[in-house]
């Protein structure tokens, strides 16, 4: 029984795939940003992904974003982060559920640090659609965009 559904199952796919994933990938960007959203997700990154898509949705990024200063750069070198515009869609994936993790953390220190990455992560991203442009723009960096899905998945302003 279960055979024969398996083999009337369409292969047609209607999650976008990345131009270097083959036929055996069975996730996708979309799909690791759901996985992610599935975990426990501090309040933290809720309030900055709701911030996110309400700003997204009415101003639309109109307004000219700031980039982000020397002292925040600073704290991403601090745990070994790239900015944004140099982050692939797998190192987001894994800083994400880093930064969930140690927003759980009893360390106040650490979870006062990974509340911090998320908000310049979002200015980041703010900043990269305010200009609708990344400076790199390649295949691999698209990190930009993996912290985008990743804020519609938790945000309670779904679609």
């Amino acid at each position: 029984m279960i055979e024969e559904l398996i083999e009337k199952k369409s292969g047609f796919d209607l999650t976008s795939k990345s131009v270097l994933s083959n036929q055996e990938d069975s996730f996708t960007s979309r799909s690791h940003a759901a996985l992610l959203a599935k975990n426990f997700i501090p309040n933290s990154h809720k309030r900055i992904a709701n911030n996110y898509i309400v700003i997204k949705r009415i101003y639309k990024f109109q307004a000219v974003q700031s980039r982000i200063t020397q002292s925040e750069k600073e704290l991403l070198l601090k745990y070994d982060f790239n900015t944004l515009e140099f982050t692939t869609a797998k190192q987001m994936y894994e800083e994400l559920a880093l930064l969930q993790k140690w927003s759980s953390s009893p360390n106040l220190q650490l979870k006062a640090d990974a509340d911090k990455i998320i908000e310049i992560r979002a200015k980041e991203l703010k900043f990269i659609d305010a200009n609708c442009y990344a400076t790199i723009s390649n295949e691999i960096y698209k990190g930009y965009i993996a912290l985008s899905h990743y804020f519609e998945e938790i945000s309670k302003f779904k679609n």
